[in-house]
């Protein structure tokens, strides 16, 4: 068992590679993609020794099992989690090394709720439009992974990694999202702009990689006609008309046509994808740079 590929014990409850994504295709109907937390996703790489942009795998809430068939060095970083070599417990945020036909096992979130795996040299599936991404939306990139799977491994980087262990942020147990007004916030009645960022809305167990959905107060609209699909973007607060926010994530379609109160900073979304079903959220209004 030399060659470079990894086998799928278990694929747990969703398990996606993801890269950076394919950003510039929106205008052919292609959303962005790319790993949820991003900053988990490129730490997993660097302390495997993988340059930024490798592929990694992105789990969801009870992890996955993985069985290289060459030896290789891998790294779990994002949500907190047990993870084993042949049932045996290491190091979790840091480098561990794997010879082939050992099984890794990525288990259960402690908190937060995605995990990334990366193996080193990357997972090689063939790229689409540039990226190596599950797009669950549009169906481009690899499917989801199933029992069975194996997926290619690419060539390892001369040299060790140069970080052993280094700082991650804590799932968040209160998510604080940051918004400036959206285009069509004034398709909302003052009343409901104050309440959208004054109240707590908890993160709804429909949330998904297309959209972190909420549950709390409805937004009433001061207008009630139909609004043409336009543009969307990352981080758009889209409001459908159950009146309860809808933050986009990298799966999100390019165009809608609810009207968008406001959007999250680019910078806060990382901490979206770590926050579980029941996480108080709070819309906090700052001003435009």
């Amino acid at each position: 068992m030399t060659d470079r590929a990894l086998a799928v014990v278990r694929a747990g409850a969703l398990t996606t590679v993801q890269d950076r994504g394919r950003p510039g295709h929106a205008h052919l109907g292609v959303p962005r993609s790319g790993a949820l937390d991003g900053p988990a996703a490129a730490l997993a790489n660097r302390l495997a020794g993988n340059a930024p942009d490798a592929a990694v795998l992105e789990t969801t809430l009870n992890g996955c099992s993985v069985r290289p068939r060459s030896t290789v060095t891998v790294a779990v970083t994002g949500a907190p989690c047990p993870v084993t070599v042949d049932g045996r417990a290491v190091a979790w945020g840091a480098p561990v090394r794997v010879r082939a036909g050992s099984v890794l096992d990525v288990g259960a979130a402690v908190r937060g709720v995605r995990s990334y795996v990366a193996v080193s040299g990357g997972i090689a599936v063939e790229p689409v439009l540039g990226s190596r991404s599950t797009d669950l939306l549009s169906g481009l990139g690899p499917a989801p992974l199933t029992d069975g799977a194996v997926l290619p491994l690419g060539t390892p980087r001369e040299g060790r990694a140069r970080v052993d262990v280094a700082p991650q942020p804590a799932p968040p147990a209160e998510l604080v999202l940051r918004v400036t007004p959206g285009p069509r916030e004034d398709w909302f009645t003052p009343g409901a702009v104050r309440l959208f960022t004054s109240r707590t809305y908890h993160v709804s167990p429909a949330s998904n990689r297309i959209g972190l959905r909420t549950t709390g107060p409805s937004l009433e609209r001061a207008r009630r006609d139909e609004l043409p699909s336009e543009g969307m973007v990352l981080g758009a607060v889209q409001v459908p008309p159950d009146g309860t926010p809808v933050v986009f994530l990298a799966d999100h379609p390019t165009t809608g046509g609810y009207p968008v109160i406001a959007v999250v900073r680019a910078a806060d979304l990382p901490a979206a994808a770590q926050a579980p079903p029941g996480t108080p959220v709070r819309f906090v209004a700052v001003r435009r740079r």
